[in-house]
């Protein structure tokens, strides 16, 4: 046995070897020329002259060169590896930094762990992660906003930088790649060049969901139609129904049905089956007809369908719901029916992870710079809309190890298969913004925060003031809400002065409140006593395990619980507005 060779030497590659390989490349090369060779006949074909002078070609302003990338990042991955060890004098790997990188996701495979090699790599790369975002910290002189940005683009950088982002540093990507014969790298590839084509990520399999189909599947009938809205009105299932209805109002930069995902996730239907009346605006995904739509558009729209359903159904008030931006423009719309004493006609107003006041307004902020806001500009000029990719890439630009480098190892490096996830199909379905718009609500809102100064908007030619909403509140946010944080939704309790019940529940943005009771996930937190501070609420407040949605219900029902029977109008299409096509409706699926 001692003089058995333990280390046998590879075998030499054969011929057939060299002659796949060679295969290999030489068809990613020919995949690379032809991409690139459509999109400079679609640039030469829409705009022969400017487009092929800038190089600008279409669906790409999000993405640099793919070839640049990856010698960028092979190059200042191994530059940096070598540069930060002789800086920082990296130690050989200690029990911490093992801990430290076995606890995180991306290098939990054992063959991080089993070569030595890669074993350094991540915990090395884990030290340096470390002292990078320490660096941070660490400056003097610096304010809290500035340093905001600097610790979102360190974290940027760090993630991106990622070796289990590379081939050549993920040892799942070169084992992968051996099994296969490089075919992950092509089938990669081919999902990199398609995205690209698109000018967005692809996080899910596109043929799975289909909106009608296996998604927003609810029965209802569209009763009502503007050029900006479809009304939605949902068929019941209880021979009675709480005798105010409910309309819920979904913000306009997503489509609705992340309420309606499918049966068992949908809030709308579970709404329908706790004896609601229920409606839904479905707003229209924005081209060049609402180049012109502006703020007064959307709370005019809200209105609208308020003194519908009133209408429909010979109701005094109606219960609300605004989920997001939508939810803003709800305490827009409540503070304007104070204004012109109307208030009464909503009889409350429940806020989904919804801000009012934007003086601690999230990551969000950090692309309101004025670099930002004259690339928005730029980018929507011509067309009087904004593209919806672009919000897309912003809001996985805040989560970008979940949602863009996961799926850029998974699907480019692994060639794997996309999975079947409504949310994610969600996610992606994107609608358009009307630009002018879009741009003065950030900076209205998000900028000069005029929303919580008493005259500081001025809707329809009426100054509104918060503080004079009385409306009964129903206030939910996310715990782990990166997009409306928990203390910035909590500062809708210091302008509203009605009853107020205020909710957090476990989770973010959407996790947090698609959260059914079957589903038996999460907590939510809740304190009877009246504080002044989110931190005063959380010190005194009772956790209870699972859905805040019962909670809702029965404040709903403490509003009114009057119930009548479900025939007449109650049934879509069988009062004074008929039925216009089928729920989902025509704008929900528009582009």
């Amino acid at each position: 046995m001692a003089d058995q060779d333990t280390n046998p030497k590879q075998a030499a590659p054969t011929l057939e070897d060299i002659q796949h390989w060679t295969w290999v490349m030489g068809r990613a090369q020919q995949m690379m020329l032809e991409h690139m060779a459509q999109q400079m006949n679609e640039a030469a074909a829409k705009a022969p002259d400017s487009k092929a002078e800038t190089g600008q070609w279409p669906g790409m302003t999000m993405f640099p060169s793919p070839g640049d990338v990856a010698k960028q990042q092979v190059d200042m991955w191994t530059q940096g590896m070598s540069i930060w060890q002789r800086a920082l004098g990296v130690p050989a790997p200690s029990g911490e930094l093992a801990e430290k990188a076995d606890q995180d996701k991306r290098f939990a495979a054992p063959q991080w762990k089993d070569n030595p090699l890669f074993d350094m790599i991540r915990q090395s790369y884990i030290l340096i992660s470390d002292r990078l975002l320490g660096s941070v910290e660490a400056l003097e002189g610096v304010d809290e906003k500035q340093r905001e940005k600097l610790r979102f683009a360190t974290r940027a950088f760090v993630d991106a930088m990622a070796p289990s982002n590379f081939a050549l540093t993920n040892p799942l990507v070169l084992e992968r790649t051996l099994e296969t014969g490089g075919e992950n790298l092509l089938k990669g590839l081919e999902n990199m060049l398609r995205d690209l084509g698109k000018g967005q990520l692809t996080h899910t399999d596109p043929e799975a969901f289909e909106v009608g189909r296996n998604i927003a599947v609810t029965p209802g009938k569209v009763i009502r139609q503007t050029p900006l809205y479809q009304l939605i009105q949902y068929s019941p299932t209880t021979d009675q129904v709480l005798e105010t209805p409910l309309i819920i109002f979904p913000p306009w930069i997503n489509r609705y049905y992340i309420l309606d995902l499918n049966p068992k996730k949908s809030f709308i239907r579970w709404a329908v089956e706790q004896g609601l009346t229920v409606f839904v605006v479905s707003w229209k995904s924005a081209d060049e007809s609402l180049a012109e739509t502006t703020m007064d558009d959307y709370v005019l729209a809200q209105l609208d369908a308020i003194d519908t359903v009133r209408e429909l159904l010979k109701v005094e008030a109606v219960h609300t719901i605004g989920y997001c931006v939508a939810g803003t423009k709800l305490a827009a719309t409540l503070a304007l029916l104070d204004a012109r004493g109307q208030a009464d006609k909503v009889a409350s107003a429940t806020f989904f992870t919804a801000q009012v006041d934007f003086s601690e307004a999230g990551d969000l902020t950090l692309f309101l710079g004025d670099e930002q806001m004259q690339l928005i500009q730029q980018m929507s000029a011509d067309k009087g809309y904004m593209d919806g990719r672009y919000m897309a890439a912003t809001f996985n630009m805040l989560r970008g190890r979940d949602l863009i480098w996961n799926y850029v190892t998974n699907n480019y490096l692994m060639g794997e298969e996309y999975p079947q996830f409504d949310l994610l199909h969600w996610n992606g379905d994107t609608t358009n913004l009307p630009a002018k718009w879009h741009q003065l609500y950030l900076k209205q809102f998000y900028q000069e925060n005029l929303l919580v100064k008493p005259g500081g908007i001025t809707i329809d030619g009426t100054p509104i003031d918060l503080t004079r909403v009385k409306t009964p509140t129903y206030v939910q946010s996310g715990r782990d809400d990166h997009i409306a944080p928990p203390q910035s939704v909590w500062k809708i309790t210091h302008h509203f002065k009605g009853p107020l019940r205020f909710v957090l529940a476990g989770s973010g943005h959407i996790a947090g409140v698609v959260n059914p009771p079957d589903a038996q996930k999460y907590q939510y937190w809740t304190n009877e006593q009246k504080v002044d501070s989110l931190d005063e609420f959380i010190d005194g407040a009772t956790e209870t395990k699972g859905s805040w949605w019962p909670d809702w219900i029965r404040w709903i029902g403490a509003q009114s619980d009057k119930k009548v029977p479900a025939k007449g109008a109650r049934v879509p299409g069988k009062g004074k507005l008929k039925a216009i096509e089928d729920a989902p409706g025509s704008y929900v699926k528009g582009r």
